[in-house]
């Protein structure tokens, strides 16, 4: 299932990548998952279907359970009904999110999940149901705890993209204020680009197993929001465009988190190649482009 905002965006990936055919199905459904892997016969499959907005997840934790929880199972158990074990590979985009309130840092593959929203609740139990699935039934199946992973065509709806689309429009006078939650929540931010490299390299391994990704390096979300400024030559930006609303925090909050991406670099040969600076800008410099051809 999709909102009108990431059909859309799967409409500009295939404007880009002509080759890319989209076949329908739903997550909340396996006789559409059982009739879509029929029909195209896949050799590698990669989840990230979910509700993956956290706070949305807070308002309607039924559905999310629903897609982000029982979705990854019923993909699994289609790959069982049409006995494709042996013929697929799976990767399942588990989340730093299941750790929670954490109990060690930085946080790794061993590391106990502490989940604090019904979102990383539905993520815990789907990495828990494909490691069950591969040991069960021989499938292929591996989990990337991936740690934020960000970039241009990140959701409107997500903390970061929200600052970097608001400080570009205040650069552009077109927004006076930007109003936001904690900003002292602390993040592990990537590259999207990156991490999707990680998520095929897992798949091209001999064997089936779980990878955190992550930067290894943890940044507040205030500390976001002055870079972001800082890309466009405001130095004051908090003090003079930041408000805070009580309505953009959780009702229970993760206050850190950190990633150890060592096993992913040993075993894969991956590691970031954005750094937090690069990536901010990058995002910054997208909205401001996209504002700039709606003038």
């Amino acid at each position: 299932m999709m909102n009108g905002q990431k059909e859309d965006r799967l409409r500009a990936v295939r404007s880009q990548l002509p080759g890319v055919q989209i076949v329908m199905g739903d997550l909340a459904d396996t006789s559409s998952l059982v009739s879509v892997l029929q029909q195209v016969q896949p050799d590698e499959i990669y989840n990230l279907g979910a509700i993956s907005f956290v706070a949305l997840s807070f308002s309607q934790p039924e559905l999310t359970a629903n897609i982000t929880g029982l979705g990854p199972l019923r993909l699994l158990e289609s790959i069982r009904i049409l006995g494709m074990e042996k013929q697929v590979k799976f990767y399942q985009a588990s989340s730093s999110e299941m750790f929670g309130e954490v109990r060690e840092s930085p946080q790794r593959e061993t590391t106990p999940f502490n989940p604090r929203s019904p979102y990383a609740a539905s993520k815990a139990f789907a990495h828990q149901v494909v490691v069950n699935y591969r040991e069960a039934y021989g499938i292929f199946a591996s989990c990337g705890i991936l740690f934020n992973h960000e970039g241009p065509h990140r959701g409107l709806e997500f903390v970061t993209r929200k600052i970097t689309n608001g400080v570009a429009r205040i650069k552009l006078g077109l927004q006076s204020e930007l109003r936001l939650g904690n900003l002292e929540a602390r993040r592990d931010w990537g590259f999207a680009g990156d991490y999707v490299q990680a998520m095929w390299l897992m798949l091209q391994k001999e064997n089936a197993d779980d990878y955190v990704i992550a930067t290894g390096i943890t940044k507040s979300v205030r500390e976001f929001v002055e870079t972001a400024f800082s890309c466009v030559g405001i130095n004051d930006g908090i003090e003079r465009y930041v408000q805070y609303d009580s309505r953009f925090s959780r009702p229970s909050e993760v206050n850190l988190l950190v990633g150890d991406y060592g096993k992913a670099k040993k075993e894969l040969g991956w590691e970031p190649s954005v750094h937090f600076k690069e990536l901010v800008g990058m995002m910054v410099e997208n909205d401001l482009r996209i504002l700039h051809s709606q003038i």
